[in-house]
């Protein structure tokens, strides 16, 4: 059985195939990095119209590279929510008008679980590339999954992801009270004049700084619930800029044009971009920590942007290493917005029967839990 995964939940156009639900035939991305470098940010208008523009070719070219014809897709996945409403619209409508003029039917996907998913279907993909029998996606399960992304910050417990769909399944255990990480990195990013994206450019000059140079406190949630908070951290740096660095954050943004401009960057700045991203990850790492004390999952899986993090991947794999738990990660291509794992958040529902008609429209604040 194959099926059409579409996701256009954000800034990314992206539309793949996959066969029986875990087998990725094609994973065609179409990115609008370029388009909001300029603003440091994505602009919900602008992309809004890049999707209208991508989304035939980008679902012609995953068709073609899947080597399959449209006759030979068994149904469509489409994300509904959440997202930016203008960009969600896009991928419904036209997955709708797919289901329609192919006769084929249509399953509405949560983003967020699609992120979940991304994880088993990159581990049945290293199987399979080792010739190795992929093992059972219920091994993995009860699971903690952190969502880490530049719009999410959230950590589910996921009881199981085989069996058929049940949305009872997923219960949230913490969430961002303010920003997601991934919109912190990007605001940090933007403060110092670094750059869009702010995450892998914080990732990489890290590596020059001292973590330990500038001391941020960790967020506390009062009520004692497993919630994320970084609106803190974010104007902790801010404050250090005005008291400590304005002059040479000042410079960076005239030199901003200049050649080599990542390389000669004054010690202090790298110092405080590696204090700042240590901070974060360390927020994370509690967080998750507390919850798998709690909870005592199987597994532990990080998705989302963030996850492409290698100072996360480095403390999770060591953090939970020392307690006998393993954490999993997505490859890159399958870590940030794409339809792969789309299509295999689909596939369950599309053996279930649970269709979406053609009535259905974009749900910007879609929950994935009760």
């Amino acid at each position: 059985m194959l099926i059409l995964g579409i996701e256009s939940s954000c800034d990314e156009t992206a539309a793949a195939v996959l066969r029986e639900g875990d087998f990725v035939l094609s994973n065609v991305i179409a990115s609008q990095v370029a388009v909001h470098k300029k603003y440091g940010g994505v602009v919900p208008e602008l992309a809004s119209r890049h999707h209208i523009e991508n989304i035939v070719p980008v679902v012609n070219a995953s068709l073609q590279e899947a080597g399959v014809t449209q006759a030979q897709i068994d149904g469509i996945a489409v994300t509904q929510g959440p997202g930016l409403v203008g960009s969600l619209l896009v991928g419904v409508n036209y997955a709708k008008s797919l289901s329609f003029s192919w006769k084929r039917p249509l399953v509405a996907v949560n983003h967020l679980e699609g992120h979940i998913y991304s994880v088993p279907l990159e581990l049945t993909r290293v199987e399979r590339e080792r010739g190795t029998q992929p093992a059972p996606w219920n091994d993995l399960f009860p699971a903690l999954c952190l969502i880490v992304s530049g719009g999410h910050t959230s950590l589910y417990w996921v009881k199981s992801l085989s069996g058929g769909y049940d949305r009872d399944r997923f219960e949230l255990v913490g969430r961002t009270r303010d920003d997601a990480a991934g919109e912190a990195f990007d605001k940090v990013a933007k403060l110092l004049h670094l750059g869009y994206p702010g995450g892998p450019i914080i990732d990489r000059l890290a590596k020059r700084g001292d973590s330990g140079a500038v001391c941020f406190p960790l967020s506390k949630i009062s009520d004692g619930k497993l919630d994320f908070s970084f609106s803190g951290i974010k104007t902790a740096v801010l404050r250090y800029v005005q008291a400590n660095l304005q002059q040479a954050v000042d410079e960076i943004r005239a030199r901003r044009n200049e050649a080599n401009f990542y390389d000669r960057l004054p010690q202090s700045v790298y110092d405080l971009i590696a204090s700042f991203q240590k901070t974060a990850i360390d927020m994370l790492l509690d967080r998750t920590q507390r919850a798998a004390e709690l909870r005592r999952p199987r597994s532990v899986l990080v998705s989302g942007g963030v996850a492409c993090n290698s100072l996360l991947r480095g403390r999770f794999l060591e953090g939970f290493t020392k307690k006998g738990l393993p954490a999993y990660f997505p490859s890159p291509v399958l870590s940030t917005d794409n339809a792969a794992m789309i299509a295999a958040a689909g596939y369950p529902k599309l053996i279930a029967g649970t269709f979406a008609d053609l009535n259905l429209n974009a749900d910007v604040h879609l929950k994935l839990h009760d």
